[in-house]
């Protein structure tokens, strides 16, 4: 008999939650092949079988949390497949006739189980398997557009605005919404268990504010001749490089350049030292069903404008389908974070520890503008947040560094030429 347990994840985790079983009791598995996906407090990742073999007990169901070294499950590398399911049964059967009333749960269990198999024999992502579950779709529902026959979440996501009259049907235990708990005023409430990533989110926001002395200050930004410079780009932009000409290089640019000018923007406190980084990965927040996560794009400063949006989509894409690794998350010099996307008019970001500075970018608004001869002209403006820790960047310097992000984004000819 042989078990399997939660590896070595990465430096920084050492615990996690089901968050689905891909094979159940009675399967045969090969060495090798992903058993279960594992929530972590950054990204998703599936555990792998050790040994080939049949699995005889699942130790940790799903929703369960688990450390590194923990038995998630026995493997009997001499069992069939199947044998060990239909044994359990046959024990139920010997105590039935004592109750007549449990027949009836036998015949559900049975198409429940039924059900389960046919879950089993549909190739799908880790993602897929959770978003069908959120959506409540039966998988083998879904019509896959992979050539492979392996379904994605964008093909779920596709079965559920199709409205398809073949959604699986929930189980019982996910009915209990319907109960609403009772609260002291006799008001109806619904009780829901945060997910891992969402705690951890919650407590490091936590841990920002009591740890560091965090401040923010604001500036604004004429887009003008950003968005002209885009409008000029734009097509010649694509068909060289096949990628479009966001705002996101625009700023990635500009906030490299004001890093080299303001290096205590880019540093981070250990113990009594002050950690001076010479290189540039920069966070890009992005938001997901399960919380906001901040990909990193490496060596920023060495990427033409191309390089970088091709790199942020990539991460963008990762992002959308739950598949960043760890190694697209961890680390990070400085972060970008653009509430503009949603409307946001302004906002103040929290720091992402141990990182000192984090540039907010917001909606652009159209303004009228008191220009340099006294005339008003309606004008294309964002307004800018940078929060950053006091303890190390002083105000004058946080002032500093966003005007330089203002000068640099207000005259983006130069960082066009250097990209």
């Amino acid at each position: 008999m042989k078990e399997i347990k939660i590896p070595e994840l990465a430096e920084s985790i050492t615990e996690g939650t089901i968050a689905e079983w891909l094979v159940k009791k009675g399967d045969k598995i090969e060495k090798g092949a992903p058993v279960v996906e594992l929530e972590t407090d950054k990204v998703n990742v599936e555990v792998n079988a050790d040994h080939a073999g049949v699995i005889v007990e699942i130790v940790a169901q799903e929703g369960d949390d688990v450390e590194v070294g923990d038995v998630i499950a026995k493997v009997d590398e001499n069992g069939e497949a199947g044998g060990d399911v239909t044994e359990e049964p046959k024990a139920e059967e010997k105590e039935a006739p004592k109750e007549e009333k449990k027949e009836a749960p036998k015949k559900e269990e049975k198409q429940q189980e039924a059900k389960e198999d046919n879950k089993q024999d549909v190739i799908a992502s880790p993602a897929a398997r959770k978003r069908a579950r959120e959506l409540n779709i039966d998988l083998s529902t879904v019509s896959p557009r992979d050539p492979l026959g392996r379904i994605r979440p964008e093909d779920v996501e596709a079965a559920s605005k199709g409205g398809s009259d073949k959604k699986a049907e929930k189980p019982a235990k996910q009915e209990t919404p319907k109960k609403a708990e009772k609260t002291e005023f006799d008001k109806p409430v619904e009780r829901v268990k945060m997910t891992r990533r969402r705690q951890t989110i919650a407590n490091r926001l936590v841990e920002v504010q009591h740890e560091a002395a965090m401040l923010t200050t604001f500036n604004e930004v004429d887009m003008t001749a950003v968005m002209n410079l885009r409008s000029q780009r734009k097509e010649n932009f694509i068909k060289k490089h096949d990628v479009k000409l966001g705002f996101m290089s625009f700023f990635t640019k500009a906030v490299v350049g004001a890093l080299k000018e303001f290096p205590l923007l880019n540093a981070e406190i250990q113990g009594n030292e002050l950690v001076l980084k010479k290189f540039y990965d920069i966070g890009i927040a992005v938001s997901t069903d399960d919380g906001l996560v901040v990909p990193v794009v490496r060596d920023a400063d060495r990427l033409d404008f191309a390089g970088i949006e091709r790199e942020i989509g990539n991460l963008g894409v990762k992002a959308k389908d739950k598949q960043l690794t760890m190694q697209d998350l961890q680390g990070g010099t400085f972060t970008i974070t653009n509430g503009g996307t949603f409307g946001s008019m302004l906002s103040t970001p929290i720091l992402n520890a141990p990182q000192v500075g984090i540039l907010g970018m917001h909606n652009i608004q159209k303004r009228p503008m008191v220009m340099p001869d006294d005339s008003i002209e309606v004008r294309p403006m964002m307004y800018l947040a940078l929060s950053y820790d006091h303890r190390i960047v002083d105000g004058k310097e946080a002032v500093q560094f966003l005007v330089r992000i203002k000068q640099l984004l207000e005259d983006p000819y130069d960082l066009l030429l250097e990209g």
